[in-house]
């Protein structure tokens, strides 16, 4: 049994914030945990970390790609040079996620899943696959492709999830049969999301009477709060079991905005996100997003063809710094938001923790919330 013990670690997990502590790791898990002044056992290896921040590894459950790639692209090195590189971030496991697209792209990008998968590659984990659309609303896009656009079929999900574990499917729920959608979807183990859509409360109420309880890229491409009808919106912060993903870069989401919901919001189903595209990583200039032309310019990327908005170039370690920055919460809260409430959204379990018992999937983060080392099932990957 091959151990490793990181000391003069700060641990920040949720609900813990502990200084000068250790962690033993054995065999890829969390041990045990040191608090300060605790005798040290040995171990095989010992790294000192410096009294730098140590945290559970980022999950991201909503990002098409990075590093001048995305994952629709259908290029297997592709996804391994994505996952490398999400450990930059200080990602341990991601959801590659998918775009508007036929059949075929999105059957070439799941096998490419399965096949890093089942690989020993060096980078960040792929637990499974989230598909965002095809089964939108035509009429709230953003930077999807409208060609593609059809209605919720069950059955090319089960087919595509026969090929690698679908964990996520993002939808529009006032779309013809999209409120029985979510309940086919749950049946299958896959959490329904609504997002691309123009929704009504009573439509989501539809949806949620079947089990909906995720809301994808919070605020972006969904009916918006009114005093009429209060919209996707207003359904993510009046119900509290409900699971809001948000891009926090201070573009698809105003500062103010973004403090307002952290007021307002159980932080229990906060999910912050990248939704990052192929330019994330990249400087500026001209890339793509599902082959739709975009431009990325001072920070956003935008669709050539019209300015929206085409994912962001957001990375998690930034997303942390930004919410942090901007709320002000004990990072032992915000922390949260990282990973562990993915991993409860999701049903995946011992992630998101830095507790015994627990995967150890770990990130080092220095004061300005750069990544430092990563650990991916106890194995130091960066």
């Amino acid at each position: 049994m091959s151990t490793t013990l990181i000391k003069n670690a700060h641990i920040i997990s949720p609900d813990c914030d502990l200084a000068n502590a250790a962690v033993l790791i054995a065999d890829g898990v969390i041990k045990q945990i040191f608090a300060d002044g605790d005798k040290l056992p040995a171990a095989d290896t010992t790294v000192d970390i410096a009294g730098k921040m140590l945290v559970p590894g980022f999950i991201d459950v909503h990002t098409h790609g990075r590093s001048g790639y995305e994952f629709t692209d259908g290029d297997y090195e592709h996804l391994q040079t994505m996952c490398k590189d999400k450990l930059s971030e200080g990602v341990t496991s991601w959801l590659p996620t998918t775009l508007t697209l036929g059949n075929e792209a999105l059957a070439k990008a799941l096998e490419n899943a399965a096949r890093y998968a089942g690989s020993d590659s060096v980078g960040a984990k792929i637990p499974g696959v989230h598909l965002e659309g095809p089964y939108i609303n035509e009429k709230c896009l953003g930077a999807q492709n409208p060609a593609y656009v059809r209605k919720p079929d069950i059955e090319e999900v089960k087919a595509l999830d026969s090929i690698h574990k679908v964990l996520k499917v993002s939808y529009a729920v006032e779309v013809e049969g999209g409120s029985t959608f979510a309940s086919e979807l749950l049946a299958a183990g896959i959490t329904p999301s609504c997002v691309h859509s123009q929704a009504t409360y009573k439509e989501f109420l539809a949806g949620y009477d079947h089990g909906l309880r995720n809301l994808s890229h919070f605020c972006n491409q969904m009916t918006a709060l009114h005093h009429r009808d209060i919209g996707l919106v207003g359904a993510g912060l009046r119900h509290s079991e409900v699971f809001i993903e948000m891009i926090c870069d201070k573009i698809h989401l105003c500062s103010d905005m973004i403090k307002l919901i952290f007021q307002l919001k159980d932080i229990n189903h906060i999910l912050l996100i990248t939704d990052a595209c192929q330019a994330a990583g990249m400087p500026d200039g001209e890339y793509e997003i599902g082959g739709l032309p975009l431009i990325l310019k001072d920070g956003a990327a935008r669709l050539a063809s019209n300015g929206a908005l085409a994912g962001s170039v957001l990375v998690m370690n930034k997303a942390l710094k930004n919410v942090y920055e901007i709320t002000g919460l004990p990072l032992a809260q915000l922390i949260k938001t990282t990973s562990y409430n993915q991993a409860c959204s999701l049903g995946l379990s011992k992630l998101g923790r830095i507790e015994p018992g627990y995967c150890a999937d770990l990130a080092v983060l220095d004061s300005d919330f750069e990544v430092c080392q990563v650990w991916v099932n106890g194995r130091q990957s960066r």
